[in-house]
């Protein structure tokens, strides 16, 4: 549990903000005492939602993205294609594609990838769900949609190997996309782009 100090709430404050990814200390130092100028009600409401935010969001069931629900928006929606499925790394990476526009089936989030280094082998990959998601669902193609980085690949072609024997298309998301990049952080026109030129594996 964290505990800051008590004798000085702005710096402690601001210690909690540039914990976020992508928050330095002076960003840390403004939205501090934006908080501290805002009405109170604000950072009630602040506080509140942060307070909660783990017994409010689940998991998706089926998918694994997050919601308010067991079952998340995406996989309820009657005007997806059933059919495509777009395997992610990471809900981030999930909600990028939905802003780009470019793809209207529906997705499986890993929650990670695989990282000998950081002890995240196959066996942490919720792959199985996607497996019996291929046998119920009628699934005809899997897009394989993780990030170009060593770690993305060596996921991807795993993902490929364990899903080939299910006869069902796998296909990549093309090169589009930089090495290396993230795709929470590409641009949405690059996105549609290696969605559009995506290739069979094997």
């Amino acid at each position: 549990m964290y505990r800051g100090d008590p004798a000085d709430p702005i710096a402690e404050l601001t210690e909690l903000f540039a914990r976020l990814p992508g928050v330095g200390e002076r960003t840390a130092t403004r939205l501090s005492f934006h908080v501290l100028g805002a009405e109170p009600e604000y950072a009630a409401a602040l506080g509140e939602a942060l307070a909660h935010i783990h017994e409010r969001v689940v998991r998706c069931e089926r998918c694994g993205n997050y919601g308010a629900e067991t079952t998340c928006r995406i996989c309820r929606d009657p005007r997806r294609d059933g059919s495509i499925v777009c395997c992610v790394a990471r809900v981030p990476d999930l909600v990028a594609i939905e802003k780009s526009g470019s793809f209207r089936g529906r997705y499986h989030v890993l929650h990670g990838l695989l990282a000998p280094l950081d002890g995240i082998g196959p066996d942490q990959l919720p792959l199985d769900g996607l497996r019996h998601r291929i046998e119920r669902e009628g699934i005809e193609e899997v897009v394989l949609a993780t990030p170009l980085s060593v770690e993305g690949e060596a996921t991807a072609l795993y993902v490929n190997q364990v899903l080939k024997p299910h006869g069902v298309r796998i296909s990549r998301i093309a090169s589009g996309v930089p090495h290396g990049g993230e795709l929470e952080f590409t641009d949405q026109i690059t996105l549609g782009r290696a969605f559009e030129g995506r290739r069979e594996i094997g």
